[in-house]
């Protein structure tokens, strides 16, 4: 493995950490480290490699948004209410460092859902949405690594 090849996997083993704790842009850092590998080895091998884990990540990126509001959705949690969350949220990641995103929108989502239900019935929502931000984390964590794979196939094939 050439000193490229390792800056790559320690470019990629960041994205993937970065997906979970989202201080770093996981999904891109990952794309494009694969990229930066590309462009090193060159040939159809290399190039396949990347415009498939770009796919992959793009896929994750669309499904990781469209199945968590779905899920929302069909729980009953209206779009106002996600959209109060997603606005704490993005507050939250400037005021708490690591995981102000996730407090932020469950917190969100909690003072939306206390404002419209009141007490109690604001607790099963807030459920449904850290189980949607979970999943968010999953699906997209999940497009990571299959991506990851990818690489190191292209690497042992080149």
């Amino acid at each position: 493995m050439s000193g490229l090849e390792l800056l790559v996997a320690l470019a990629i083993a960041v994205g993937l950490v970065g997906i979970v704790v989202p201080i770093l842009p996981g999904s891109v850092l990952v794309l494009g480290a694969i990229l930066l590998w590309a462009l090193d080895v060159g040939g159809p091998t290399a190039w396949t490699v990347f415009a498939v884990a770009a796919v992959v990540l793009v896929l994750g990126a669309t499904v990781k948004y469209v199945v968590p509001t779905r899920q929302l959705k069909d729980a009953g949690i209206p779009a106002s209410t996600q959209w109060i969350g997603a606005g704490l949220g993005v507050v939250g990641f400037f005021v708490i460092p690591v995981v102000g995103l996730f407090v932020g929108f469950v917190l969100g989502v909690y003072l939306a859902e206390l404002r419209r239900l009141g007490g109690r019935a604001a607790w099963p929502s807030t459920r449904q949405a850290l189980k949607a931000v979970g999943l968010s984390i999953l699906i997209e964590l999940a497009a990571g690594v299959a991506a990851t794979c990818l690489w190191v196939a292209g690497v042992v094939l080149t």
